[in-house]
């Protein structure tokens, strides 16, 4: 890391200047018998680009994936009880994908994901691949590693967000990523049994973990949740956020259960799992103008960090996750927004299947911000979120510790070489692990819950 200095003679006479000045300059300094500059690694292993924050990188280890199925009875079969209008039984079956820190050979052949994805009708649906950098069936580098459950977006499907299941299994976490199996996204109705069934297969879920489906892998008393877009409704549902009967998001349930379901119901605390250490939302459904808790909100009292596109026309912004993030008073939080972004930011950039078509590429990626640098960003303050909540890593608080809320016009205070120089934090108005000049367009504000 580039620790801060005094500038130097060079240092003063470049500020200001742009990159072909300061190209000179190093031409200079070498003809004139001064000290080479060290060769810097402009993209470290395994990221999409240059000029990330430095915990977007992958961690030591190499990520391993494997499959398994949870299939149980007696669950409520939410689409059958909609239609009832009251609680009806059935079987659920829950494919997960799951990522975890593995060991393998340099040279070991990664996966392939594939799926599918709703198409703008009429036509049917587009199939992609996703290339990996994980390693299918992996031997586990240990045992014992903290958990991390995601849950993806309406209709979407969990190799979208390898991003960030590879990522996090490569820093030590085993990463369980949930299919949910939604009906097409052109029938807005089958939102309507997901209110209900997304927390209920989070609960399942970690309820099938804890029972040992994955034996000694994961820790399951050090417990993160991560949804996008409905994922985010289903996780903060389920991590405590309690659902407002009186709201506009509960009117959309039968009678019957929306007075089991929500509230102080007698079913209430299905929707809900103990023991949540950390929960992340990226652009949550849920707190819009139709609201979903309410003052229900301030039940949530795990640490969470909220992830937003100020520019989202699905979920919207405020009203949309920043209320969500103002409502949460009972949790410790943290709001990073994204200025001009949209909703997709939970996803994979778009596979070249997915580029074909504007509907298709819409899935994955924003109008306005490449996607390599929306997910880079990202994983840099989930990263450090999740290793001071589950790994206990108070030295990563220090990220979040930014001069100024809004990173824009943040100056730059130290060494103007290496080009791709990181901030260091401490007086640095440059936000700590962000490289110069590349901070631009976010907002971070945190708020302590209230007494």
């Amino acid at each position: 890391m580039t620790q801060a200095r005094q500038r130097g003679p060079i240092d003063r006479g470049m500020a200001g200047f742009g990159r072909g000045a300061m190209a000179l300059a190093l031409a200079l300094a070498g003809a004139m018998g001064a000290a080479p500059v060290p060769a810097v690694a402009q993209v470290a292993p395994g990221q999409s680009e240059p000029g990330l924050p430095e915990l977007a990188a992958p961690g030591a280890y190499v990520p391993g994936t494997m499959t398994r199925t949870i299939v149980a009875t007696g669950q409520l079969d939410a689409a059958a009880a909609v239609a009832a209008g009251k609680a009806v039984p059935g079987t659920r079956t829950l494919p997960l994908r799951i990522w975890y820190p593995a060991r393998a050979k340099a040279d070991a052949r990664t996966v392939t994901y594939a799926a599918s994805l709703t198409a703008e009708p009429p036509r049917p649906p587009v199939h992609f691949t996703i290339a990996g950098r994980a390693v299918a069936d992996a031997p586990p580098a240990g045992q014992g590693f903290p958990l991390v459950v995601l849950s993806h977006g309406f209709d979407n499907d969990p190799v979208m967000l390898r991003w960030l299941g590879e990522n996090l299994a490569s820093k030590g976490y085993v990463v369980v990523a949930i299919a949910h199996h939604d009906g097409p996204i052109t029938q807005a109705s089958g939102a309507i049994p997901m209110m209900l069934r997304r927390p209920l297969d989070v609960v399942l879920t970690l309820q099938r973990l804890r029972a040992g489906l994955l034996g000694s892998l994961a820790a399951t008393d050090q417990v993160a949740l991560i949804g996008y877009s409905f994922g985010g409704y289903g996780v903060l549902t389920a991590a405590g956020a309690r659902l407002d009967p009186a709201g506009p998001w509960a009117a959309r349930l039968p009678a019957a259960l929306r007075a089991d379901y929500t509230g102080d119901g007698p079913r209430a605390e299905d929707l809900r799992v103990p023991g949540i250490a950390a929960v992340v939302a990226i652009s949550p459904a849920g707190g819009g103008a139709q609201s979903a808790w309410g003052a229900g909100l301030a039940q949530l009292h795990a640490p969470l960090l909220v992830l937003a596109g100020t520019a989202d026309r699905t979920v919207g912004y405020d009203p949309g996750p920043a209320t969500i993030f103002a409502g949460a008073t009972g949790a410790d939080r943290t709001l990073l927004a994204f200025q001009g972004a949209g909703h997709a930011l939970g996803t994979d950039p778009a596979p070249v299947q997915m580029r074909q078509a504007l509907w298709d590429m819409d899935w994955f990626e924003d109008p306005v911000w490449r996607k390599a640098r929306l997910n880079g960003i990202s994983l840099h303050f989930i990263t450090a979120f999740l290793a001071v909540n589950l790994q206990h890593q108070a030295a990563m608080q220090a990220y979040f510790d930014v001069p100024q809320e809004r990173s824009d016009g943040a100056g730059w205070t130290g060494a103007e070489t290496p080009y791709a120089a990181i901030s260091a934090g401490g007086t640095n108005p440059t936000w700590k692990g962000f490289v110069r000049n590349h901070q631009n367009g976010l907002l971070l504000r945190h708020m302590a819950p209230a007494p």
